[in-house]
């Protein structure tokens, strides 16, 4: 198993949004109610774009777990990703900088087998060659399964999100 960088090339940033991407956000849209991806799109196509523009800014990574890799870039399977970006915190705020893990996902045949652990450590080394004093990230309230990781790993709840929808006249 290794785990190394994406690319910001289109050929392989298409198979991370084909094979990890599409369908994490899948299992989202099946567990949570308010994830369902869109039908009247070319998801991929739309993604596609998006995603080699964000590759391009700083602190923004994504790490992708390959197994039966032979070292090649385009071989073995993608099982699992992280990705990351640094939120560094203004000089007005008295709060240090973090590296937010804005997804991580692992592919069903390697859940239980301690993958998702070397993802968030690989967050962690990035965080620390950024400067960042901290990890965050968001975790949906119906997700127990990862509420009861991220808690297990030393997260922490600090902040609710809420939401309502707004009222028509």
């Amino acid at each position: 198993m290794e785990i190394r960088r994406l690319p910001a090339d289109e050929k392989p940033v298409r198979r991370y949004l084909e094979e990890l991407w599409l369908p994490y956000n899948r299992e989202l849209g099946e567990l949570l109610d308010d994830f369902s991806l869109a039908d009247d799109v070319d998801i991929v196509s739309e993604e596609l774009e998006y995603r080699l523009e964000r590759h391009e800014t700083d602190g923004y990574r994504v790490w992708v777990a390959v197994d039966g890799s032979n070292g090649a870039e385009s071989s073995g399977d993608f099982v699992g990703f992280v990705a990351t970006e640094v939120d560094e915190a203004p000089a007005v705020f008295d709060r240090p900088d973090r590296l937010v893990v804005c997804d991580i996902y692992v592919t069903e045949p390697y859940r239980g087998t301690g993958l998702a652990g070397e993802l968030i450590e690989r967050a962690e080394r990035q965080a620390r060659e950024a400067g960042c004093d901290e990890l965050k990230l968001k975790v949906d309230v119906e997700n127990e399964r990862a509420l009861a990781f991220y808690d297990k790993l030393g997260f922490e709840h600090s902040r609710h999100t809420m939401v309502a929808p707004v009222a028509e006249e």
